[in-house]
């Protein structure tokens, strides 16, 4: 089933819980995002950015993902991440991608509120939310590297910029970074609330992978209802494949297998905690606004 419509993204928030946004490079990643939010029976959101596609191509990786959502019983939302280009957004909304991040943080302010306006003005007509991102959050979505978190998001800048561009959701900088790193990071709480009470709207936390649990649950009380995680489900992938080198040979298939449970038990283990669903008995509802079934 796949999820149309900030229906879902606004029910969490309400609730006071999050999604998890899960980054996909293969196949394998998307299936086991899938079986997670299945056994979880809570929707998730498979996404990918550019640096998802740069192996295999957009179309193949993306139309894989849309596939697996629609054939799911569980409402799940299709992502671009971290994109700053125009042809690639409307590309992934031809396709029947259900929300888009369109990514001007590096930009001046005036340029990120235009480029993000023109973004929502035409996905919005095409029936796709937007994500945008404000504040610089340090690293590299696609892989770990020993960053330092800058350009906190100004909570009055955030609601000139929420008011005029009609962004759907807002990426923060408030101490978090992309990857994992050796150096300490403290989350700004009082930053966070201050900016979803001046905004309103569902805010989303990048580089979640390595933060603590108490504070991932603080974040999403203090306003986050979108979390996205990517070295943990990359990390369990590569160190899957490496065990099986020992122990599969050339088997592909055991080898697939292999990387798909250990992705989706991390996978399992973050849908789980943001959404305070810890059983297939306790979960969420796959309809509701917002949904489809392809």
């Amino acid at each position: 089933m796949l999820a149309r419509g900030t229906g879902i993204i606004k029910e969490f928030r309400a609730r006071g819980q999050a999604l998890a946004a899960m980054t996909t490079y293969t196949l394998e990643s998307t299936a086991a995002i899938c079986r997670a939010a299945e056994r979880a029976a809570t929707p998730v959101i498979i996404q990918a950015g550019s640096g998802s596609f740069a192996a295999v191509g957009l179309e193949l990786l993306a139309v894989s993902a849309l596939s697996a959502a629609r054939r799911s019983p569980i409402a799940i939302g299709v992502h671009l991440d971290h994109s700053a280009r125009p042809d690639e957004i409307r590309a992934c909304m031809e396709l029947g991608y259900t929300s888009v991040m369109v990514d001007g943080s590096h930009l001046s302010y005036d340029d990120n509120v235009a480029l993000t306006l023109s973004v929502v003005e035409e996905a919005h007509a095409a029936g796709v939310w937007v994500e945008a991102e404000l504040g610089a959050i340090a690293g590299d979505e696609d892989a770990s590297v020993d960053a330092e978190a800058t350009g906190e998001t100004d909570p009055g800048q955030a609601a000139d910029f929420a008011e005029r561009t009609g962004v759907d959701a807002l990426a923060v900088a408030v101490g978090n970074v992309h990857g994992i790193t050796d150096r300490p990071v403290h989350l700004d709480m009082a930053r966070l609330r201050a900016i979803a009470a001046v905004t309103g709207l569902p805010l989303v936390l990048h580089g979640a992978s390595g933060t603590g649990d108490g504070d991932l649950l603080e974040a999403v009380a203090s306003g986050v209802a979108k979390v996205n995680f990517n070295t943990e489900l990359r990390r369990a992938h590569v160190k899957a494949l490496a065990q099986g080198l020992a122990v599969d040979g050339d088997d592909i298939r055991r080898m697939q297998q292999r990387s798909i449970d250990a992705m989706a038990a991390v996978a399992y283990e973050k849908i789980t905690l943001l959404s305070g669903r810890p059983t297939v008995e306790g979960g969420l509802t796959a309809g509701g606004e917002g949904s489809e079934t392809g």
